[in-house]
């Protein structure tokens, strides 16, 4: 008890907070174009009944409205306007863009998968967890979306990755992980990440079946990862949306705000729609801190992968401003001695408000 106490007090109490902060700072007469989108996703290996690797994630997301540019428009926070007032890049406008900021939180959680050992697994994952704060800026045109995002946070016990996972375990009724004495030891985590998404798209307007197929290159750097990614997603279905794609929890994959007066979040009475979706990205990994471990202590570690690819497949909801998806996504080995791939469920949800 004492433990949600402090979750309590620390995180759930300003999350509360800022999302109604948000929410008053938009005017009642808003369009399409002045709607607020909250994401919350939800990742799970036990979506394919393994407890192992990356084992959970979960991450809240807000996503502005479109905005005449990063430092004078209104649409913003006044704190956010004023960090943008100090950031010269911010300062250039082009006719005919639109920009949205984005707003993140979240936790990722890493074991091994002998949950019983107390002892250091020398050939095995280290324990670690991943607690973060993300602040990111998009520009969309029609139907290019490109993405600059900085994440901070915090790696080793002050992720609270035992605690969040104990937690779930007890609810469920499942035995603990008994190795988290051997994680990774705190360190300050930054991840900068830079993406460009390209779409190409046709839909029959008298059926609103169609199909779409959206490329993305990227870069992250920092002491959390730093790695290239390139890959891409093709969705089918009746009533696609007007966004940018499915992603799983990643930096720079906030994609779902809709982008036009079309998408069906915003159609009157034909507020619905369904889709199917498959997806692939391609990293090649520089460095990797879940696997190399600690950047300035001694720590475990293991011979990472260079390269690392995930397939996902999974089917998407519209209905009046929400959207419902749900994807199992399959991951390559990622180290050596990994006896095999890895796979975990993602499920995700976002209103636009």
């Amino acid at each position: 008890m004492k433990y949600l106490s402090n979750i309590a007090t620390r995180w759930v109490r300003p999350l509360l907070f800022l999302s109604l902060f948000l929410s008053w700072t938009v005017r009642a007469d808003r369009d399409q174009r002045e709607e607020w989108t909250l994401n919350l996703y939800v990742e799970n290996d036990l979506f394919s009944e393994t407890d192992q690797d990356y084992t959970s994630g979960i991450q809240l997301s807000w996503v502005s409205p479109d905005i005449s540019d990063y430092v004078e428009s209104e649409e913003l926070p006044a704190w956010v306007r004023r960090l943008n007032q100090s950031l010269t890049f911010f300062h250039q406008s082009h006719e005919g863009l639109k920009r949205n900021v984005t707003m993140t939180f979240g936790q990722q959680i890493y074991t091994p998968e002998d949950l019983n050992e107390t002892n250091l697994i020398e050939d095995d994952r280290p324990y670690a967890a991943w607690l973060f704060l993300g602040l990111g800026y998009q520009t969309r045109a029609q139907d290019q979306l490109d993405t600059l995002e900085v994440q901070l946070g915090i790696v080793g016990p002050g992720a609270y990755g035992q605690e969040a996972q104990d937690f779930i375990h007890d609810l469920r009724g499942f035995e603990k992980f008994k190795g988290w004495d051997n994680q990774l030891r705190n360190e300050p985590g930054i991840v900068a990440t830079w993406e460009h998404k390209q779409k190409w798209k046709r839909i029959n307007p008298e059926t609103r079946f169609g199909y779409d197929a959206i490329t993305h290159t990227g870069l992250s750097l920092g002491n959390v990862s730093t790695h290239l990614n390139a890959g891409a997603e093709v969705r089918i279905g009746w009533a696609l949306p007007d966004d940018f794609g499915t992603s799983a929890i990643r930096p720079g994959g906030q994609n779902s705000t809709p982008d036009s007066t079309w998408d069906p979040r915003f159609i009157g009475e034909k507020k619905w729609g369904l889709h199917a979706f498959a997806s692939f990205d391609i990293r090649l990994v520089g460095y990797d801190i879940f696997l190399d471990g600690n950047s300035f202590k001694n720590s475990h570690s293991v011979t990472k992968e260079s390269v690392v690819a995930d397939a996902a497949v999974g089917i998407a909801y519209i209905v009046g401003g929400g959207r419902l998806s749900y994807a199992q996504i399959f991951r390559t080995k990622e180290f050596s001695g990994q006896d095999s791939s890895h796979s975990y469920g993602s499920l995700s949800f976002s209103y636009t408000f």
